[in-house]
């Protein structure tokens, strides 16, 4: 019988493998054949948990469309913040690897991951900068209320050297950075699925050992895509059917603003939620009527006016200013990097209520390509935040063995910005 089991898993393996020009949907009629009910009876009396956890280990992550795509731009720990969100921003990217600065002299060549420590996005060292630059001008007071530049926002950055040329690896004090969490093309989605749903990430990268490069990234909406080719299936839909109010889902805790506040609050707001998203809310009313989000903060870069008046236009004006703005432009199809994917308008941000399906929220996040939804009481107002994490952890099979960690990122990343923890503190060494 053991003998039998081997033969059959090879068989598996060595068909998986070999279906590159196959599409992913009779990759996964395979694997469900043999391990969903229809193969043999060693392979039915699987527990769930079991079963679920192969059926991921059993999809490849070279299988996964468009996986590889163009070489992703990639920050120095050493470069300036002003460097890497110009560089970001001509690059049309909303983030970037931070490669570490490795020792010239040495001619030992470590794991390749080694050369990655951390990721960062455009929208979090922008939120970052404006707040240390408005601290400045609170202490010199030496600037117009209302302006803080003719020039808009590049001009603040000349005006603040001393902050724009802080190293990018320095950023790592204020906790900005993400973990750099690579898989193989060889790997599956079971080791996607399980970094997605033990660490707050929002893609994982993709790395190819043959050239020692990254191919692409794994986003969390791939995986949802992913997941949402099973429904139908007994497992699947016995999860993603019940509805949001039957599971324990805690939601993120997050700040409101007021369509009547103005913008400059709302980006204090937004840097200090650190959850990537802030609704903003009627006063009168309570109700929803929009949210502002870290990835749209490449509008204060495109209009110059809008980033000079942050202290005096309403919240409200400026999500109608973006609304207005798209009214005018034609869709675009989202390419699958890096690259600043659209997402749904400020005005029309995803709301569920706690009735909806699992299932459904998964569909409405996937077809608008937002990471997060606000679920809604019967006034519109919004309860609490569900990002595509907290669903991807309710697929997260029981049996997954969380013995993956984060390869001491962080003390490697405060190492990089001359820090380090003891007994529970954060000590920085000051020179």
């Amino acid at each position: 019988m053991q003998e039998s089991k081997s033969n059959d898993l090879r068989k598996l393996e060595d068909a998986m493998k070999g279906q590159e020009s196959g599409s992913l949907e009779e990759k996964k009629e395979t694997i469900i054949s043999h391990f969903m009910g229809t193969g043999d009876k060693e392979h039915q009396e699987l527990d769930p948990g079991t079963a679920l956890q192969t059926f991921f280990d059993h999809i490849p992550i070279n299988s996964i469309p468009g996986i590889k795509n163009s070489p992703v731009v990639e920050l120095k720990t050493g470069g300036t913040v002003k460097d890497a969100i110009l560089l970001l921003y001509e690059k049309n990217v909303f983030g970037a690897p931070i490669a570490d600065v490795l020792d010239p002299d040495t001619t030992k060549i470590g794991r390749f991951t080694d050369r990655y420590i951390g990721f960062i996005d455009i929208g979090r060292m922008v939120l970052w900068w404006i707040e240390e630059s408005e601290r400045v001008l609170n202490q010199t007071r030496d600037v117009d209320d209302h302006k803080t530049g003719k020039d808009g926002i590049f001009d603040l950055l000349e005006q603040n050297p001393e902050i724009c040329q802080t190293k990018v690896g320095e950023l790592a004090k204020s906790f900005l950075w993400d973990p750099f969490l690579p898989v193989r093309l060889e790997d599956t989605l079971f080791h996607v699925l399980l970094l997605l749903s033990k660490h707050r990430v929002q893609f994982v990268p993709v790395i190819d050992q043959s050239n020692f490069q990254i191919a692409g990234v794994i986003t969390q909406i791939d995986v949802i895509q992913l997941l949402l080719q099973s429904s139908g299936l007994e497992w699947f839909d016995g999860i993603a059917d019940k509805a949001i109010s039957e599971f324990s889902i805690e939601g993120e805790r997050f700040s409101i603003v007021y369509g009547d506040q103005i913008l400059a609050e709302a980006l204090r707001i937004l840097w200090e939620s650190r959850v990537g998203a802030v609704p903003v809310l009627d006063r009168r009313s309570q109700k929803l009527i929009g949210c502002i989000r870290d990835t749209d903060i490449h509008l204060l870069f495109e209009n110059n006016e809008l980033f000079n008046n942050r202290k005096i236009r309403a919240v409200e004006e400026f999500i109608q200013m973006e609304a207005a703005k798209l009214n005018s432009e034609s869709d675009q199809t989202p390419e699958k990097d890096l690259g600043r994917v659209p997402a749904p308008r400020m005005n029309r941000p995803v709301t569920i209520r706690r009735s909806t399906t699992l299932k459904q929220a998964m569909k409405n996040l996937s077809d608008t390509k937002n990471s997060f939804c606000f679920v809604v009481d019967d006034s519109e107002k919004p309860v609490f935040m569900i990002t595509l994490r907290d669903i991807i952890v309710q697929f997260a099979p029981p049996c997954i063995d969380s013995g993956i960690h984060g390869g001491g990122f962080f003390e490697t990343a405060l190492e990089q910005a001359g820090c380090k923890v003891k007994n529970g503190t954060m000590i920085c060494d000051r020179k």
